[in-house]
């Protein structure tokens, strides 16, 4: 699909892991050759990801299984994100957390501490073990004034044996609660293109987003300026894009079209 103007060619790229990458762990077709082609090309880059349970380090180990070669600070996650979010707001901060390594680890490099004695912010991640007491913890902190931050609003996450309840489900748990709604850093808040942005020095002009989903991938790259391409292997359907009230700039239907433009 071609956009309503001719935009200049890519000169840095950001692009979506799960349904992009890889789909159940295992590479896309073309996928392996696309990041390759990416490092030679010396182009500026970085794989994003909602997901806030892995460190990149972490992820940089999954995606090597999968025969992907990527530089851990090549991974941009909403962990990151939401760090950098709150370093800037408020540095040297406290916070009570739920969540796993991949947002423990990005906070604590920040310089926060973790706490559960009056917090500046309850931060609700991604986890495989939520737990009731910390959910209840969570919702008493934010009825006495901590301040609330979600990773990501994604309200399922996948899993061998079916959805999982994910931050957005929680997070809804919380505000039902509290009547306090949170405010999320990962996509589709365009707050997370605009970090990765700036992590790699890259202007909204001459990068492309490259996702799997409309509602996340897509509407963020297009509110942060940047060229969109959807590709046909993850979650959207063919004919599922048309459905939205914006397209994306183009698409295709795997990672591997885009080669040649990295030539």
């Amino acid at each position: 699909m071609a956009g309503m103007t001719q935009r200049r060619p890519a000169e840095c790229w950001l692009t979506d892991m799960d349904g992009v990458l890889v789909h159940e762990g295992v590479p896309v077709p073309g996928a392996q050759e696309f990041v390759a082609a990416l490092e030679k090309s010396g182009k500026r880059y970085l794989i994003l990801t909602n997901n806030s349970i892995y460190t990149p380090r972490d992820l940089q180990a999954r995606l090597r299984v999968a025969g992907i070669e990527v530089p851990a600070e090549s991974i941009w996650t909403s962990a990151l994100a939401t760090a950098q979010f709150l370093d800037r707001q408020r540095p040297g901060g406290t916070a009570f957390v739920i969540g796993e390594a991949g947002l423990t680890t990005a906070l604590h490099q920040i310089g926060y501490v973790l706490t559960e004695a009056d917090p500046d912010y309850v931060v609700l991640g991604e986890t495989r073990t939520y737990s009731f007491s910390s959910i209840t913890r969570a919702i008493r902190l934010v009825d006495n004034g901590a301040r609330f931050i979600a990773t990501n609003p994604d309200p399922t996450g996948p899993s061998n044996e079916g959805a999982l309840p994910a931050t957005g489900a929680v997070a809804a748990l919380i505000t039902r609660a509290t009547g306090v709604e949170p405010y999320f850093v990962g996509k589709p808040n365009p707050l997370m293109m605009r970090s990765a942005l700036n992590t790699i020095d890259a202007h909204s002009e001459t990068t492309a987003m490259i996702g799997d989903r409309m509602d996340t991938d897509v509407v963020s790259g297009l509110e942060a300026g940047l060229e969109t391409i959807l590709v046909m292997t993850g979650l959207t359907q063919p004919g599922e894009a048309e459905r939205y009230p914006y397209l994306p700039t183009r698409t295709i239907e795997s990672i591997a079209d885009l080669l040649d433009e990295l030539g």
